[in-house]
């Protein structure tokens, strides 16, 4: 047990049984895989677990939603024209780091952008609103906010924001990757 106490710290405390056993048989223990499951048990070591899938785009579909005014075509003729917004998350050691961005398509620049722990419309896509318009002079007079139905989006707190900051809102589908890779190619 020491020793599996030892090896698990060594290889930073991520080795499961399988993996342990493995290390075992290299360092020329004599061992079962079973029993090095049991053994890692009364240890008190396990192996690290990967996590469940995060989702991160959950909207009411009896929700009056803005319509697409965008319908794929991310081609803007000036800067401030066309502003798509999406979020996307980053697995950490101590839990989940999501990323909101606003990207302005006719520089393919991200001029709004905000990391959190949490998913709250009023603290992640909504930072990166507030970024947005600050970098695009104080307003967002009829610029299309093209986003997808996502509730941090439709979010009440969120939508009165970007009407009030002069922005014609606009949604894409549920959670489609197409929409913002349109942007990023």
């Amino acid at each position: 047990m020491p020793e599996i106490q030892r090896l698990h710290k060594q290889n930073y405390s991520v080795y499961g049984a399988r993996k342990m056993h493995a290390k075992l048989q290299r360092e020329g223990w004599v061992i079962g895989r079973d029993q090095t499951a049991r053994l890692m048990k009364l240890a008190g070591v396990r192996g690290v677990h990967r996590s469940k899938k995060v989702y991160t785009t959950k909207s009411n579909p009896k929700d009056r939603l803005p319509g697409d005014k965008v319908e794929r075509q991310f081609i803007a003729a000036g800067p401030k024209q066309l502003l798509v917004c999406d979020i996307t998350y980053v697995a950490t050691w101590s839990g989940f780091a999501y990323v909101s961005f606003v990207t302005d398509v006719y520089s393919r620049r991200i001029v709004g952008w905000n990391v959190a722990s949490t998913l709250k419309a009023d603290v992640l896509p909504m930072q990166a609103l507030e970024m947005a318009a600050w970098q695009l002079g104080g307003d967002l007079d009829g610029a299309i906010h093209h986003s997808d139905h996502g509730s941090n989006y439709m979010a009440t707190v969120y939508t009165s924001r970007v009407e009030e900051l002069g922005a014609i809102p606009s949604t894409g589908t549920v959670g489609d990757s197409y929409d913002c890779q349109s942007v990023s190619t």
